[in-house]
């Protein structure tokens, strides 16, 4: 897929890019050159192949969910800026 200098200008006001006429120009072949390296993906083959979040096939270690040392709750709002009634207290946001 080639691209024109007025579709490239346009990328780059969408992105907020500045970028000058002389620059737009080397966009254009950059970017067309990117795309049509896109495009050649999409003729690879992938219909045996299983989706996949990584390459490697690893788990993460997990530990057990289990309480080891319970606060009180004055010792945990000490550290707080702010609080109320037992409750951290944070400033309004919405009106």
């Amino acid at each position: 897929m080639a691209l024109d200098k007025a579709t490239v200008a346009h990328i780059a006001i969408l992105a907020r890019i500045k970028a000058t006429d002389q620059e737009l120009d080397h966009l254009v072949g950059e970017l067309s050159k990117i795309l049509a390296w896109v495009e050649q993906l999409g003729e690879v083959d992938t219909e045996n192949v299983a989706p996949m979040t990584g390459v490697a096939g690893m788990k993460l270690p997990r530990r057990q969910d289990v309480v080891t040392e319970r606060e009180s709750v004055d010792t945990v709002l000490a550290n707080a800026p702010a609080s109320a009634r037992g409750f951290f207290s944070v400033p309004k946001v919405l009106e």
